[in-house]
């Protein structure tokens, strides 16, 4: 990745950025002037980050303080990585002016925004994708390729333990730590993993308990916060927070569980669970997958060190798994490399369209759960069934975001 542009090709894919945070390094991966994409245009109400806009895509970009400003004569696509409250109002603006949108996970905050979203994007007919990088991790497609060749038979459970390490620096002391900016990390942070558990279970859920609370960050006295322009680098400090109860400068409203369990029951019989901790010392996150015929696990989940085990043989304790998987060697990127081929994948989609590996309804699906999991935690673990999206809006992004012929059109 450079930091000193060329000149945009006529050729060129123009791209706009929304929103000039941490996650921003997407749209930087797009950015490759005269190479068929460059990033023309940069949006954000802080005009201090602009100045970051210039160093990141050159003295070229167009820097504006609202995305109304774009149009689809302008641009031809857009990235929305702004904060997750944000998200359905920028992409139902977006999808409106006919411009293609990539927004970073989750869709929105809550399942009716979500729906909202996706139906704009049926009536208008833009293209919508969002940013579920998971699904490019190579330990997540290992586990999903090993899965479909039949390796451990039919899957009958997933289990997901999400140690957050640095929780407290990466979600406590900005934005993300009030509820009404997220609904809850259970959401935010786990819209990852539900996703990921769906993908692997080839089943969404259907029905929810879950428990959870503040259980070291809510009585925390530094609530100071962060100075106004400061993104997450500026602040994240690993040697001098621990133990998670000496971490100072929180955002000043902390309403968000950091501790999260879940139980989900799919559909086809298929049962899960989830559990997040924003205060373990080690930062991973540990997939099981049981079928009818073995077991496997993932060791890692990021770097060449990584590996998937399966285990098909009947037996006691052991760490010597009947197969073993590692991981190759990472591609330059984030998180495993999987935010190039993300953002590769959305380049492709703008222009041919076709099928893509995220998939908008399946990220409606993991804001459901996320949301009816954190309406049962709030709850004392009160049962919630996850509400499904209308089927025509289903089986619109299923045809790749085209409508099916009418049953009087000649087929060919």
């Amino acid at each position: 990745m450079t930091d000193t542009p060329t000149s945009t090709s006529a050729g060129d894919l123009r791209l706009a950025v929304i929103g000039l945070g941490l996650r921003a390094s997407v749209a930087r991966h797009a950015h490759r002037p005269g190479e068929g994409q460059a990033v023309v245009a940069a949006v954000d109400t802080d005009l201090r980050a602009h100045r970051r806009a210039r160093e990141w895509f050159g003295d070229e970009v167009r820097l504006h303080t609202g995305h109304r400003e774009l149009t689809s004569a302008d641009v031809d696509a857009a990235f929305v990585i702004t904060p997750d409250d944000t998200h359905e109002e920028l992409v139902v603006d977006l999808l409106e002016a006919g411009i293609p949108v990539f927004v970073e996970k989750p869709l929105a905050i809550t399942t009716a925004g979500c729906d909202r979203v996706l139906d704009t994007a049926r009536r208008t007919g833009t293209r919508l994708y969002v940013g579920h990088n998971m699904r490019h991790m190579p330990v997540v497609r290992t586990m999903r390729d090993l899965i479909r060749r039949g390796e451990i038979g039919e899957v009958k459970a997933v289990w997901c333990r999400h140690f957050v390490g640095h929780g407290g620096d990466f979600y406590f002391k900005d934005w993300h730590a009030d509820r009404r900016r997220t609904t809850s990390l259970l959401l935010q942070k786990g819209a990852h993993d539900l996703d990921v558990i769906h993908w692997l279970a080839g089943a969404y859920t259907e029905h929810v308990t879950a428990l959870g609370g503040l259980t070291v960050y809510g009585d925390l006295p530094d609530r100071s916060g962060q100075p106004a322009g400061a993104v997450m680098p500026d602040w994240y400090d690993p040697e001098n927070n621990w133990p998670p109860r000496s971490l100072t400068g929180l955002n000043p409203v902390v309403d968000v569980e950091d501790l999260s369990m879940m139980t989900m029951r799919l559909e086809g019989g298929v049962h899960a669970s989830y559990q997040q901790c924003h205060y373990t010392p080690d930062y991973w996150r540990n997939y099981t997958v049981i079928g009818t015929e073995g077991r496997l696990e993932n060791f890692g989940d990021h770097g060449d060190s990584a590996e998937v085990r399966v285990w098909k043989r009947r037996s006691g304790y052991r760490t010597d798994a009947d197969l073993v998987v590692p991981m190759p060697e990472q591609p330059a990127g984030g998180h495993g490399g999987s935010d190039p081929l993300l953002v590769a994948e959305f380049l492709r989609f703008v222009r041919e369209g076709g099928a893509t590996d995220t998939s908008p309804v399946a990220a409606r699906e993991a804001v459901a759960a996320g949301c009816a999991a954190t309406e049962s935690l709030r709850s004392d673990g009160k049962p919630v069934t996850v509400r499904r999206p209308r089927p025509e809006v289903t089986r619109y992004f299923e045809r790749g975001q085209r409508e099916p012929l009418p049953d009087t059109a000649v087929r060919r």
